[in-house]
């Protein structure tokens, strides 16, 4: 199929009229406002506390427009499997994302979507991964080495957010990237603060302005590297892998597809492994009896601390690979994944209407206690392949599913297990008695304190 014949824009939608949408239970709150204070302060207990009262359909408003959210399994299973393509990413997403981070991968819909989608896989195949992991291995070796060296209090997040993005730059744009790192890597996080900040126009001071100050520094880096990596300068990280990548016509990524896939899938990886790493790290600092458990798998691997990790070795850390799906769950990276349906849709019972913005809800999901007893206990176990035998295949869904399915998600999982060798290899972390972080839940989960951690050499 060739390009020119799935790259229209996504089909346009026209909101549905606010009277379409009053047979669905719910509160819209205060006029303009909404629900939107509420929402932020405290989006679980917000979410919980909807579908106690009016079911798993309801009516809100946030962010300046009427959503009707869907809660559980089957309504994750509707809106990401999505076998009808009812819902579109691209109109769910682009309010938090198209200035910054336009025509991402899951900002696609639909055939085109597949297409690109396919097209950027290349770079998640077995060679290019085996690269990255030797890339990552090391660097993450040389920072758990400083963190050893320096015992005492720690202030996680902080230290996390740097070593991803150092992790970010050297598999995703090459270890010999030069003095133009720092740069880079300022830019990107001026895009992730902005993605997300209450302004959402770049006027001066605000931190829109300096997002799309650091999209122009990005595009202005990538559009100059470009003809370089697919010249005779490219080598295996994911950025060359992405200049010679092809469509199934042949044809190469044009430069701006380039960009927009580079610039949204260093973001997506950088941000929400962040996060999870740090909850992860934050569930083994609070469950010392875990961290015994996982240390001690670390050490039957038998490898000298300065050794390399390889991908048979992360085969053999199946505890580590379950304990960070727990993480997950407690603290899934993406906690609301927003929609727009194209066409009329029937759910529960409920008609809703095209153009209505839907969303559904992972964070709540994953806490459902007839799905997740004690759904805030920290218990990897029910990763074992009996605990999901029988589980709703939706009902974890810190990836997404269906054609949107995180297409870095067997990365995500090599790169915390490679942290999880060296950190639980090197150093043992803790909590100050009676310490509970305070995490902020949306847009991404992040401790609004850093989380404060004790480390000690192992």
């Amino acid at each position: 199929m060739s390009m020119q014949n799935v790259a229209a824009p996504a089909p346009d939608y026209t909101a549905p009229k606010r009277n379409a949408l009053t047979h669905i239970p719910g509160d819209e709150g205060w006029p303009i406002i909404g629900k939107t204070f509420q929402v932020l302060a405290d989006p679980k207990g917000h979410i919980e506390a909807n579908g106690a009262k009016y079911g798993p359909v309801y009516r809100t408003h946030v962010f300046g427009e009427t959503n009707v959210v869907l809660l559980g399994p089957e309504a994750n299973e509707l809106v990401m499997f999505d076998q009808q393509k009812l819902f579109s990413s691209t109109h769910g997403w682009n309010k938090v994302l198209g200035l910054l981070f336009p025509r991402g991968l899951m900002l696609l819909d639909f055939d085109e979507h597949r297409l690109h989608r396919k097209a950027l896989s290349v770079a998640f195949k077995s060679g290019p991964m085996k690269s990255y992991l030797a890339d990552l291995d090391r660097g993450i070796s040389a920072r758990v080495a400083q963190w050893k060296a320096k015992p005492g209090e720690m202030q996680l997040y902080p230290a996390m957010k740097q070593l991803t993005l150092d992790l970010a730059a050297a598999s995703f744009l090459g270890a010999d990237i030069g003095p133009e790192v720092d740069e880079i890597n300022r830019a990107f996080v001026d895009m992730v603060a902005a993605a997300v900040a209450p302004i959402r126009r770049p006027l001066p001071g605000t931190q829109m302005a300096a997002g799309v100050r650091g999209r122009k520094r990005i595009v202005a880096y990538f559009r100059e590297q470009i003809p370089l990596r697919r010249g005779n300068h490219g080598a295996d990280d994911l950025f060359s892998q992405l200049c010679r990548a092809t469509h199934e016509d042949g044809a190469l990524l044009s430069e701006q597809d380039i960009i927009d896939h580079m610039s949204f899938l260093m973001m997506a990886a950088h941000d929400t492994l962040t996060s999870s790493l740090t909850s992860f790290v934050g569930e083994l600092a609070a469950n010392p009896d875990w961290q015994d458990r996982l240390r001690a798998e670390v050490l039957a691997l038998g490898l000298a601390a300065d050794a390399p990790s390889s991908f048979d070795d992360l085969e053999k850390m199946p505890l580590s690979e379950m304990a960070f799906k727990e993480a997950l769950r407690i603290k899934p990276p993406v906690p609301s994944m927003p929609r727009r349906a194209m066409r009329d849709f029937n759910f529960k019972g409920f008609t809703i209407p095209a153009g209505t913005a839907v969303g559904v809800n992972p964070l709540y999901t994953h806490h459902m206690k007839d799905i997740w007893p004690e759904p805030d206990r920290f218990d990897p176990l029910r990763f074992t392949e009996e605990a999901q035998r029988n589980r709703h295949r939706f009902a974890w869904v810190p990836f997404g599913g269906g054609a949107h399915m995180c297409l870095g998600l067997h990365f995500a999982y090599m790169q915390a297990k490679c942290f999880a060798r060296h950190f639980l290899q090197n150093i043992e972390v803790s909590l100050e008695e009676g310490y509970k972080p305070d995490w902020q839940m949306w847009p991404i989960p992040k401790p609004r304190d850093g989380l404060k951690v004790r480390v000690k050499a192992v």
